[in-house]
């Protein structure tokens, strides 16, 4: 390859692809299965601890009445809890199948908690109010079976770390 220097001649320049060693490795050696089922058990205790307060902000602007300001920065505050937990969880490197499900379960039903806080602010902090809107509002009262889905999720995989 020639490119030409700031003094008009030519500058040859010779470009050799990278070759890998022979033998090397070229990812981290594996981490064991308890190794692994403890990286995901750790998010996991945080995301079942983390929707205790989402569920919270949620049935909170489920409420009759008018929703309080503190309403909002609950959700606010859950909503970024759950979105740092789910950045951890996909940052898990997992190689059992198994696991690999079970975290991708563990990232929808995070997923779904966060989107079910957003949904809850937008009703209860709605620019136009009008009696559907209100009506969806009270019918508000927590994550539902998702969180639920959750913490069993996290159950399973606990008795499975303490079995010998």
């Amino acid at each position: 390859m020639s490119v030409s220097s700031p003094g008009g001649g030519a500058v040859r320049w010779r470009v050799f692809p990278l070759r890998a060693r022979r033998g090397a490795r070229s990812t981290a050696p594996r981490p064991s299965r308890p190794a692994q089922l403890r990286a995901l058990l750790a998010v996991l205790d945080e995301a079942v601890a983390a929707q205790r307060s989402a569920d919270a902000a949620v049935a909170a602007c489920g409420e009759p009445g008018p929703v309080s300001g503190r309403a909002a920065r609950d959700c606010g505050d859950a909503s970024s809890a759950l979105l740092r937990l789910s950045a951890r969880l996909r940052e898990i490197r997992l190689t059992e199948p198994d696991l690999v499900r079970a975290q991708a379960y563990a990232e929808r039903l995070l997923a779904y908690a966060q989107w079910m806080v957003q949904q809850a602010a937008n009703l209860a902090f709605t620019v136009h109010p009008d009696a559907r809107t209100e009506a969806s509002r009270l019918r508000l009262n927590g994550l539902g079976r998702p969180a639920d889905d959750l913490r069993r999720l996290r159950e399973d995989l606990e008795a499975e770390a303490d079995a010998p």
